[in-house]
């Protein structure tokens, strides 16, 4: 079939198999420009199909020569209906590890349920022995409880007061201004229970039970806090709180790991382009001044870059991991550089409508969000018809 792409306010209901794999290749011939990473050897990553998750699959492998699982929970396609991006990427990514003979393996399924990670713990047991970096980077923004059996719902709202600022419709282009409800206390449970830590630490107790984790295993839980700009209604927001549990996590998890020298870390990470910070207010016209910023100072990155650098310059770089005053590993200096966030709070007071095709990068943004689906790629012809039917021969 003929896919195009197919929007529904901030979503994107298509996707497209050959953009999908287009991305991959692009991704996996960065990380090959950048040279050999002497890093891990056997990863698990948790969130594995998009985003940086998907980076931190591409650079442990195509950087590292890794040994890879993967576990996401993805639409498979059927005849005349695609599937979702990450089912694509996740296909694209084992066809080109399989290539150059690289262990890849996939387990397609709800990662907060138990029977998905005893799943994972019997793949990493028949096929690995032990890990030696846990990537955790799931994003969904429903949870169901694996002990209570409650389906929990995140969501992003201030807390305390309403939240009132610009907003811009990249579809459009138009700029106004939007107010979001302060949340309640059970919104924020709710969110804490969803995107906090407590799935992490479940994940590591029980590979560290079933004496799956190497001496000296690693984990990295990824964040993000952002500018004052917008932490009304994250930071210092339901999500926010999410990712203070989670950070604060990292520290119990080291503390569990002391015995095999292992230990835990939160890295935060730059604003960028996902399905998810889409949907969130306020951040499509900070990204779009962040970017226009950015790559006139050269100093732009998007997942790929960022993951990369983690890996080089923090995790592996034979010297000890640098952390901020909260132990935090911070990949979003450039973006939190006060030059560049000096220009941003300027640029935000004028921005409207009328002047943002020139003082942001909307553009940059449309395409980034394109290609998050498989579009948009100058490599692909998107007139032929092509396959939707694709799958991934190891998943389970």
């Amino acid at each position: 079939m003929i896919i195009e792409p197919r929007m529904r306010g901030f979503i994107c209901l298509t996707s497209h198999p050959s953009g999908c794999e287009q991305n991959i290749k692009n991704q996996i011939e960065y990380i090959k420009s950048k040279g050999t990473i002497e890093g891990a050897k056997k990863v698990l990553v948790i969130g594995a199909s998009t985003g940086f998750g998907l980076a931190s699959r591409i650079t442990s492998a195509f950087g590292c020569n890794a040994a890879t699982i993967g576990v996401f929970f993805e639409k498979a396609p059927v005849e005349k209906r695609p599937g979702s991006p990450g089912f694509y990427n996740s296909a694209a990514f084992e066809k080109e590890a399989n290539k150059v003979g690289l262990y890849s393996k996939s387990i397609n399924g709800d990662a907060f349920s138990k029977e998905v990670k005893q799943q994972t713990l019997d793949l990493i047991k028949a096929d690995l022995g032990k890990v030696d970096l846990v990537i955790y980077s799931l994003a969904s923004p429903v949870r169901l409880h694996p002990d209570t059996g409650v389906l929990h719902r995140s969501v992003l709202k201030p807390i305390g007061q309403t939240y009132t600022n610009k907003t811009v419709d990249f579809h459009t282009g138009i700029v106004s201004e939007i107010s979001i409800d302060p949340a309640t206390e059970e919104d924020i449970e709710n969110t804490v229970v969803v995107m906090g830590g407590e799935d992490w630490a479940m994940w590591m107790d029980e590979l560290k039970k079933a004496d799956l984790l190497s001496d000296g295993a690693t984990t990295v839980a990824y964040s993000y806090i952002g500018p004052s700009l917008t932490e009304a209604v994250y930071r210092k927001g339901t999500i926010g709180r999410a990712k203070d549990h989670l950070e604060a996590t990292a520290f119990k998890i080291s503390d569990s790991l002391k015995n095999i020298n292992g230990n835990a870390y939160v890295s935060v990470n730059k604003a960028l382009v996902t399905q998810a910070s889409s949907a969130i207010p306020v951040i499509p016209l900070y990204i779009s001044l962040l970017y226009k910023i950015m790559k006139s100072e050269g100093i732009h990155e998007g997942c790929i870059e960022q993951i990369q650098r983690l890996y080089q310059d923090k995790l592996y770089s034979g010297k000890e991991i640098p952390t901020d005053e909260k132990g935090r590993i911070r990949i979003d200096d450039l973006e939190m550089r006060p030059d560049v966030q000096e220009k941003i709070a300027k640029l935000w007071l004028e921005a409207t409508t009328e002047t943002l095709p020139n003082i942001g990068d909307l553009a940059g943004y449309k395409q980034d969000f394109l290609n998050l689906f498989g579009f948009g790629f100058k490599e692909v012809d998107y007139n032929i018809e092509v396959n939707e039917v694709v799958e991934i021969p190891s998943i389970s």
